[in-house]
Order: C-alpha cells, then structure tokens, then sequence
C-alpha cells in the first residue's frame, strides 16, 4: 500500500534522512519509534509533500514524492501533526466538518461515529475548540482526519501530553481503525501503547531505520532498546 525507498530529506544544507526504506500493508498499524532527533517526523513530512525528499515514495503503485500536501491528501493519506493545528475559534462539530472531503457521502465515518468513539466530544460539540484541554484537542484532531475517510492515516505522537486513561483511549481508537481496514503509521516515543496494538515496529536512528520486526522480536533485542530507544 505504502512503499518509501532510499528516503533522503533535508532542511537546508542539513541532511535529515539518509536512505529510508519501509512498507505499510493495508489494514495494518506499522510503529515508528525513536529518540526526539532520530527523523521520525520528518519522514512522515516527507511522506506527506511537507518536506522536501529525494528517493521513491508510492503509495498504491503511484509515486507521490514531489507532489503537494493538498494533493497526497486527496489520494487518501491522512496526517495528524504533532502540533494538533485544531481551529481554535471554531467549535468542534464546525473543526470536524472542515475535515470532510467534499459532501462527505460515502465516508466510512460520521459524526456520529466520531461521537460515539469519544463521549467528551459530544459533550463539547458547540464549544469553540481553543478552550478545550489538550486531551480533547488531541481526540478532536484524529477525528478531524478521520472525517477525511483516508486509507491510511500518519499520527505524530498521539499520546504526548496525555492522561493515562486518555493514552488508553487512544490505543482503542487506533485499534477501531484497523478493524475497519485502515492502516496506521504511529509515531511514538512510549513503547508500552506502541508495542502494545502495533503490527510491526520500526526503530529510527540518526535518519535512518536501523530495526525492523515485530514487537515481539523488539521486546527481545535487548541492544537495540538500549541503543536506540532508551533514555
């Protein structure tokens, strides 16, 4: 579904990525995990048209580097930034119908999906966004996304700021995603939800993937926890 080779970005004069390379199969949750520092979120900037690259990204056998954010978009590639980028003077419902793709029809989620996944939002539909807690704010993003109907959605650091019962939350959400044959890229720093409903998991390293397996042969490479991923 998602086919990224030989990856390079840059900002400026600093090479950022050197060479990345990894898939993401449909209806599967693949982690990319790593220190602050290590490329993770400018890969998926990369990923998204945000950053400029150099390499192969395909998604659905069509190559999409070099073309606009707008337009990845459009082909169904969701992204929720790190930074949330909610509309504060809006309420939620009005942040959530921005988030649809023309009239929304077809879509394989509603508001009333997004409402039954998070109460709170209910709760708060004619509230302007601003003045929420960043918990809803962070709920109210990976729905806005969600309205979109991507195939395959990219969340930078989902959980970062999060109650423990909000981070749960959450791990249910992405996990509801995939059941309804969406694949997730998760950009994470915590393993424990990460390695917890993850397919996969990727580790990054100065730009480049230095691991790739399963959580459970994660679990078991004591060197690459320690080298990579450990504080």
């Amino acid at each position: 579904m998602l086919k990224i080779d030989n990856l390079h970005a840059y900002y400026g004069k600093s090479h950022v990525l050197h060479g990345v390379g990894f898939e993401v199969q449909p209806g599967e949750i693949v982690a990319l995990l790593g220190r602050n520092g290590s490329g993770r979120s400018t890969t998926a900037k990369a990923i998204m048209g945000l950053v400029e690259g150099e390499g192969s990204v395909r998604w659905k056998d069509r190559e999409i580097l070099g073309k606009k954010a707008y337009e990845i978009a459009h082909l169904g590639l969701g992204y929720v930034p790190e930074s949330r980028d909610i509309f504060p003077k809006l309420t939620v419902h009005q942040n959530l119908l921005l988030g649809q793709k023309g009239s929304g029809k077809g879509s394989r989620w509603s508001f009333d999906d997004m409402y039954d996944m998070f109460p709170r939002l209910k709760e708060r539909q004619h509230t302007e966004a601003g003045v929420m807690s960043g918990g809803e704010q962070q709920m109210l993003t990976l729905c806005r996304t969600l309205m979109g109907d991507p195939d395959l959605i990219i969340i930078d650091e989902p959980t970062e700021g999060l109650a423990p019962k909000i981070v749960e939350l959450v791990g249910e959400y992405l996990q509801r995603l995939k059941s309804r044959g969406i694949s997730v890229l998760l950009i994470e720093q915590k393993l424990t939800i990460a390695m917890a409903i993850s397919d996969r998991a990727l580790v990054m390293g100065h730009g480049c993937i230095v691991f790739q397996g399963t959580p459970d042969s994660l679990r078991a490479d004591a060197y690459i926890r320690k080298e990579w991923l450990e504080v």
